[in-house]
C-alpha cells in the first residue's frame, strides 16, 4: 500500500491521535452538548490532521505554509475550547493538563513546519 507523504509527518501522526482522544473524551460529555462544545472539539481536533494531509499535497512552499497555518489556527481554537470544557466542569485538570502538553507538542512541531515552508519560499 501506498503511503502518502503526510503520513510519516510525526506532526500529523500526533495530530491524528490527538483527534482521536477528543473524540474518545467528548463521549463523557452531557448528551446536551452533542451540538455544542462536544461538536466543536471534535471538528477542530480532525481538522489539525486534515489541513496537513491537504497541505502536503500542494505544489508551491506559500500553499503548504497556509495550510500549516489553518492546521495551527485549529489547535489553538482546541486550546480555548479546553479550557471552558475544564472550566465547567466536563473534563478533570488530570485530562485538561494532559491535553494540553499534547497540543504543546504539536503545535511546537506545527510552528517548526510553517517556518520550514516560509523560508522555502524565498529560496
Amino acid at each position: 500500500m501506498y503511503t502518502y507523504s503526510f503520513e510519516k509527518l510525526e506532526v500529523w501522526i500526533e495530530s491524528k491521535e490527538f483527534a482521536k482522544t477528543i473524540y474518545q473524551i467528548t463521549f463523557s460529555f452531557p448528551d446536551s452538548e452533542k451540538f455544542g462544545l462536544t461538536s466543536q472539539l471534535k471538528r477542530a481536533s480532525v481538522l489539525v490532521s486534515s489541513n496537513i494531509a491537504e497541505g502536503s499535497a500542494r505544489n508551491s512552499f506559500k500553499d503548504k505554509a497556509h495550510f500549516t497555518t489553518i492546521a495551527l489556527g485549529s489547535a489553538e481554537e482546541i486550546i480555548n475550547q479546553l479550557i471552558i470544557a475544564f472550566e465547567i466542569g466536563f473534563i478533570s485538570i488530570e485530562i485538561y493538563t494532559e491535553l494540553r502538553k499534547k497540543l504543546e507538542s504539536i503545535t511546537k512541531k506545527l510552528n517548526a513546519l510553517r517556518n520550514y515552508q516560509i523560508q522555502q519560499i524565498t529560496k
